[in-house]
Order: structure tokens, then sequence, then C-alpha cells
């Protein structure tokens, strides 16, 4: 039985062994992969299809360089829906609710269109540090502002996914119990609170889906600035 609403969030482990690992790798298992076929079944052509859509939607903005991204792109976006659709269903855990690990994409990848930026197009690179016809005065204060948004940018990937998926888990869980409680005392009650449970999670179905979007959407926003 859980002491605290926030054990839902501590990561499993089983003989003292962690189970994260498990969670992590579960999503690449459960997706067919294609056969060698000429005709695939539909699910295969559906799945097929929704990347494509993701990919061209994702690499329109940006130019020839920024393509070599759509592999990966592609796939940290179908990773991480993955993982936070699972993470809805019961006694299950969503290894994306853990800070180290968004951040453990945010940094390397947004570091990556740093560097590209740096090795391709310095001056460009640098320019994005002082806007065009700043005062002289306000030069050192804007270079120095725009650097720390610089350095927030993979710090704020991490944790608004981390803080999105942290509060909805919360609420379900604090209206689920809410439900339990009220239907021995008030049933009317709790068949109305349980329609809004009900609601929440179709809620949060969209919100997991939305906020793997957004996440991949700013990697390929920094890339386009940067290559």
């Amino acid at each position: 039985m859980m002491t605290s609403f926030f054990d839902q969030f501590a990561s499993p482990s089983f003989m003292g062994i962690s189970l994260i690992t498990i969670a992590i790798t579960l999503p690449w298992i459960i997706f067919p992969t294609p056969s060698s076929r000429w005709i695939n079944n539909r699910l295969i052509t559906t799945q097929t299809w929704v990347i494509n859509r993701f990919t061209n939607q994702l690499m329109m903005p940006l130019n020839l360089g920024g393509h070599k991204w759509a592999l990966i792109l592609a796939s940290l976006m179908v990773f991480l829906i993955t993982i936070n659709m699972l993470g809805l269903l019961p006694y299950t855990f969503t290894p994306t609710t853990q800070l180290s690990l968004n951040m453990g994409f945010a940094v390397p990848l947004w570091l990556a269109t740093v560097i590209i930026g740096m090795r391709n197009q310095p001056t460009a690179a640098l320019g994005h540090l002082l806007p065009e016809g700043t005062p002289v005065l306000l030069i050192p204060v804007l270079i120095i502002i725009e650097t720390i948004s610089l350095f927030i940018r993979p710090l704020a990937l991490g944790v608004r996914l981390t803080a999105n998926l942290t509060a909805g888990h919360l609420l379900i869980q604090l209206i689920a119990t809410a439900v339990f409680v009220l239907m021995p005392l008030m049933p009317t009650v709790a068949i109305l609170t349980a329609t809004v449970l009900f609601l929440l999670t179709l809620l949060e179905v969209a919100v997991a889906m939305i906020q793997a979007y957004v996440f991949v959407l700013l990697l390929s926003l920094y890339l386009q600035e940067n290559v």
C-alpha cells in the first residue's frame, strides 16, 4: 500500500535491481517490424503512414542538412509517445516522470544542435546572442541574458515534460481516491466524480501525445537555428 501519492513516481525495483531498464526497452518490443512482403498488414501500413506524415511535417522548415536528423527525431517521438501512453495503464511505471531521464534526452540533443551551429556557421550562431540594432549600453546585459536563455533550453525541455506528466498522474490518483472514498457515502457524487475522472483520463491521453510532440518540435526548432 502506498504511503504517499508520490510513491508512484519512485523507480521500481525487484530484489534490489532497478526495473526502469525494462520500462524503457518495452516500447521497442511491442511495435511490429516491417516484413519483407510486398504488401504489409493494416497495422504496419498505418504505423508507417503516421511516422512518414510526422517526419514530413517536422522536416519541412529545415534545409537538407537538417534532414539527417529525421530518423532520430521520429524515433524519439514514437518512443516518448509509447512510454507516456503505457504509463497511463494501471500498475505501470512512467519513466518520463523522472527528470533525470528527460534531461538525459534533452541535454545531449540540445548540445548537438549547438555544436553543429558553432561548427557550420559560427558567426550566425553567435549572432543569436546579440539582436541587431542593440544600443551599445545594453550589449553586455543582452549577451548575458541571451546566454542564460540558451543554456536554460534543455532544462525547460526536461522540466516541461516531467511536470506535465507528473501533474496529470497526481490529479488522476487524487480524483480516483475521492471516488473510492465517496462511493459508500454519497454514490451520486461518486458517479459524477468518476465521470470527471474518465474525462480527465481522456485529457491525459491527449497530453501524453502532445507533450511528446512538443519535446521533439522544440528540438527541431533549435536545430533550425543552427543548420
